[in-house]
C-alpha cells in the first residue's frame, strides 16, 4: 500500500523531470518518497537495469497541479488586468509585467533557516522604511512588477510611479513577503508599492504598514475593488535606465466596455492619485 505524504513542490518538481524523461534512478530521499507515496515505480529492464516511471497516481497528481496552477494563472491575470484598467481610468499611464533593472542593498533570504530571524531583517520592527541605495553601493536586481504606472503629467515630480503586486493566493503572498530584495527593488522604482488580493487571502494588517492594500469583493470581473490602505508615499525619481525601458515598452491600452463601466467613477474612488495633475502646494493643475 502506498505511503500518505503530503506532496511537496520538490516532490512535484521530481515528478515532471521524470515525465519528461524517464531515467535512471538516483535513490535520493525525494525518490524514496515517490516511490514510497505511490507516484512513480522502479522498472527493471530486460538487460537488468533500473529506471523509474510515473504511476497512474503520480500522472494524476502532475495533472491535478497543473489544473491548480492554469486557474492560479488565469485569476492572477484577470485581476492584474483589473487593476490596469481602474488606473488607466484614473487617468494614468499603465505598463504590465515589465523588467526594470533595479539598484537594491537588501539581500534576499537563504531558501533554508529560521524564517523568524528572516522577517525580523526584512520587517523591522519600528515600521520604517529601507534606505535607497546610495550610487555607489548596492546590487542591481531585475524587478517584474506586475502593474507599474505613471501618472499622465509633463511635470517629473507629479509622476507618481507605482507598483501594484497582484496575489491570488495566501502561500504566494507570503513567499512574496519574505524576499527583502524584491520589496526593495519595487521601492526603488516607485514612490508607492500596493498588494492587491481577492479578500480573504489575508488581512491588512498582516501586511507590512508602508505597503498599501487593495482587496477584491467578489468576481474578478463584477467585484469591487476596495482600497483597505493607502501606500505610505516616498518621493522617487526614475533613473534614465528606467526610461528608456519605459520607452521601449508598450503601455496597455484602453478597453472600450471597462472604460464605458468607469467612465463615472470619481478619481478619489478608484483610491489612486487622481486623473488631474494637482500640485500638492499650490492645489492648482501642473
Amino acid at each position: 500500500m502506498p505511503t500518505e505524504i503530503p506532496p511537496r513542490r520538490v516532490h512535484l518538481a521530481r515528478l515532471r523531470s521524470i515525465w519528461r524523461s524517464a531515467g535512471w534512478p538516483c535513490r535520493d530521499a525525494v525518490e524514496l518518497d515517490l516511490v514510497a507515496a505511490g507516484w512513480a515505480f522502479l522498472q527493471r529492464g530486460a538487460d537488468g537495469h533500473e529506471t523509474i516511471r510515473l504511476t497512474d497516481l503520480g500522472i494524476r497528481l502532475l495533472a491535478e497541479d497543473r489544473q491548480r496552477n492554469l486557474r492560479s494563472s488565469s485569476l492572477h491575470d484577470r485581476l492584474a488586468a483589473r487593476v490596469a484598467t481602474q488606473l488607466m481610468s484614473a487617468g494614468r499611464i499603465v505598463w504590465r509585467e515589465l523588467s526594470l533593472r533595479a539598484r537594491i542593498q537588501a539581500a534576499d533570504p537563504p531558501s533554508s533557516g529560521a524564517d523568524a530571524s528572516a522577517d525580523a531583517l526584512m520587517w523591522p520592527e519600528d515600521g520604517s522604511v529601507l534606505p535607497r541605495p546610495s550610487q555607489g553601493g548596492g546590487a542591481w536586481r531585475m524587478a517584474r512588477p506586475d502593474v507599474f504606472s505613471l501618472r499622465r503629467t509633463s511635470v517629473e515630480d507629479y509622476l507618481q510611479p507605482m507598483v501594484h503586486e497582484v496575489k491570488v493566493s495566501r502561500a504566494d503572498l507570503l513567499s512574496d513577503l519574505r524576499h527583502a530584495a524584491k520589496r526593495e527593488s519595487y521601492r526603488w522604482l516607485s514612490c508607492e508599492t500596493c498588494y492587491v488580493l481577492p479578500a480573504g487571502v489575508a488581512e491588512s494588517q498582516e501586511i507590512p504598514e508602508e505597503l498599501g492594500v487593495w482587496l477584491l469583493h467578489g468576481p474578478v470581473d463584477s467585484g469591487v475593488l476596495e482600497v483597505v490602505r493607502p501606500a505610505r508615499h516616498v518621493p522617487c525619481k526614475l533613473p534614465f535606465a528606467v526610461w528608456m525601458a519605459l520607452a521601449q515598452a508598450t503601455p496597455c491600452t484602453d478597453d472600450d466596455a471597462r472604460q464605458h463601466e468607469l467612465k463615472d467613477a470619481a478619481p478619489e474612488d478608484l483610491g489612486v492619485a487622481g486623473a488631474r495633475d494637482v500640485s500638492p502646494d499650490t492645489g492648482k493643475d501642473a
